[in-house]
């Protein structure tokens, strides 16, 4: 059976795609059957030209992105700007072809966790249908501790358990850079938080990435590690950071309601078929 590893970030621009490319180029090495896709890209789209070049035109573009809208703004708006609806099915379906005679299949998300894809679905819904570990990309910078501890935590509200955090380096490391990593780790209480160091402004060329990905074969190994990613979620009670029952009672009450869409926290829990009708905006 494939195995799927789902790579979201804090934001977009924190390295997640120079991320997924080096441990995609790590795991060919030591597994060769291993994909990657990216669904949704907007914008420039120089991160599928070199995830086709990584896998050597073992497939083609339009799979390994198969929706692509040239506007730089969110997916599901791009989306709309061109009157195109991207059914959650189909997305499901190009993921599984790609996932066909594959031994690793990565998923590199497009933004954050919460980011709008399509019309009532997130990548927090397709990480849900398939059922996979997650890693957590995010910028070693002030404020990372904030931005990972909401992600780990929305994961966690939605049942997935699995999880890694990966920092990536930055080209001006401030203050707070060497003590991101062991704060989160004891925020977290889930293992240890891992970290990559920056590799200059031209490490998304596939020479580079080729020789980065061998430098750094140690932390990429212990990152694809299944039997050790994160189970700290599974049960209630070894929530580290969960939101307190009051606040979990409170929240699944809750509403919030605009001229266009409503929607609760209660969607959250009955997974992505709950939410095919509904529009969370972020």
């Amino acid at each position: 059976m494939t195995k799927i590893i789902f790579i979201t970030g804090t934001d977009t621009g924190v390295g997640k795609t120079l991320f997924t490319a080096l441990l995609l180029t790590h795991l060919r090495n030591v597994t060769p059957r291993t994909r990657v896709m990216k669904p949704f890209c907007t914008g420039d789209r120089g991160d599928v030209e070199l995830f086709g070049t990584l896998l050597e035109g073992e497939l083609p573009n339009d799979l390994i992105n198969p929706f692509y809208f040239p506007e730089p703004v969110a997916p599901l708006l791009a989306a709309r700007n061109l009157q195109v609806t991207v059914e959650f099915k189909e997305v499901l379906e190009r993921i599984r072809l790609a996932q066909s005679g594959s031994d690793f299949l990565l998923i590199e998300g497009a933004g954050g966790l919460l980011s709008p894809l399509g019309e009532g679905y997130t990548a927090a819904d397709l990480i849900q249908s398939l059922h996979c570990p997650v890693i957590v990309v995010a910028r070693n910078r002030l404020g990372v501790i904030n931005h990972v501890l909401l992600t780990v935590n929305m994961l966690a509200l939605l049942g997935i358990s699995h999880i890694k955090v990966v920092l990536m380096g930055c080209r001006d490391p401030d203050v707070s850079a060497p003590t991101n990593g062991w704060m989160l780790s004891e925020l977290l209480g889930f293992g240890e938080v891992l970290s990559l160091p920056f590799f200059g402004e031209k490490a998304d060329k596939v020479k580079a990435v080729k020789r980065n990905a061998k430098k750094s074969e140690k932390v990429l190994a212990r990152t694809a590690n299944f039997d050790t990613f994160s189970t700290a979620f599974d049960k209630p009670d070894e929530l580290s950071l969960a939101v307190s029952s009051t606040q979990q009672s409170r929240a699944s009450k809750s509403t919030c309601t605009d001229e266009r869409t409503s929607w609760n926290v209660r969607g959250f829990e009955g997974g992505s078929k709950s939410r095919q009708k509904k529009l969370l905006t972020v």
